[in-house]
């Protein structure tokens, strides 16, 4: 079976940039480019600097001619997407595999119907990196869940077994969930629990480990997403908010969700992924969910604003 060799990347955000490094520990320069062009390819041949150290990525810009990638990864914002699937078309070929590391449970089905290739299912799972300029600092890197949306073990796609095999060799964390779906799901119940309920406040997981009050809200956004979830398929429940809770307090008391390092920033959010389509599944099936109704007016607010 080809072995994954040449791999891409649309965004070196905290995510992207924790990623790279660690891939590029194993894998050779000649084999990582980073789609960017302008300012943001100025910055990343200057260094990207991950924990103190500073790693220098080859840049490609999206027009120009390249071999496709083996491995094509999308660590951008939701509302970066779009963009980011136009950019990175030169990188796409008949055997490409795609993943998307953003967050919610939308990205991979936008993908597909822009590209034409269903990218496997992929999210991260513990990673607290926080980045402020071209600095990005974590503690933890975590875990990439990863699959097709049912995984059989010993009986893997072709595109996971290849991606499990480059994940080994470059000694990143993986898990293939059998039931990926219900992964992305339960992902987006805690972000839709921890992120807004820390960018409201503007507080770090600290504060969602020890406050009492902080904890409840969060635990009444994630009630209302498990309500959502029954009528899309999915079956998540009381058991997955005490793992989220468990999840949380392993993230360093110091860091920052994404959301609430956005606010803090005065960046747009992801609001629209996470509080919004609870809210739009909440109409669509008939549900009350008036805690994510008021985080997305809270959060609606804070960046009207800026």
């Amino acid at each position: 079976m080809k072995k994954i060799q040449k791999v891409a990347i649309v965004g070196m955000g905290a995510v992207g940039s924790s990623y790279m490094s660690k891939i590029s520990e194993r894998v050779s320069n000649d084999n990582l480019r980073v789609i960017a062009y302008g300012d943001r390819a100025l910055r990343i041949k200057k260094g990207i600097v991950v924990n103190g150290k500073k790693y220098f990525f080859p840049t490609v810009a999206p027009d120009e001619e390249t071999s496709p990638a083996d491995l094509l990864i999308f660590a951008v914002k939701n509302h970066q997407l779009e963009r980011a699937i136009s950019d990175a078309g030169n990188q796409i070929g008949d055997s490409t595999i795609i993943m998307s590391l953003l967050n919610g449970i939308t990205s991979e089905e936008i993908i597909e119907r822009a590209c034409g290739v269903k990218p496997i299912c992929s999210i991260s799972i513990g990673l607290d990196a926080t980045r402020d300029g071209d600095n990005t600092v974590y503690s933890a890197l975590g875990t990439i869940q990863f699959g097709e949306a049912l995984n059989e073990k010993g009986n893997y796609s072709r595109n996971v077994t290849m991606v499990r095999d480059f994940f080994e060799a470059a000694d990143v964390a993986y898990e293939i969930p059998c039931d990926m779906k219900r992964a992305l799901w339960k992902k987006f119940m805690i972000n839709v629990g921890a992120n807004q309920t820390s960018a409201v406040l503007r507080c770090s997981y600290g504060a969602l480990q020890r406050s009492p009050e902080a904890r409840l809200v969060m635990r009444k956004a994630m009630e209302e997403v498990i309500a959502v979830a029954r009528y899309e398929g999915v079956n998540l429940n009381e058991d997955d908010i005490e793992d989220a809770f468990i999840r949380v307090s392993r993230m360093s008391p110091e860091g920052f969700t994404s959301m609430a390092q956005d606010v803090a920033a005065r960046r747009k959010t992801e609001v629209e992924l996470f509080g919004a389509t609870v809210v739009r599944l909440g109409k669509a099936h008939g549900v009350a969910v008036p805690v994510n109704e008021l985080l997305c007016s809270l959060i609606t607010t804070i960046e009207s604003s800026y």
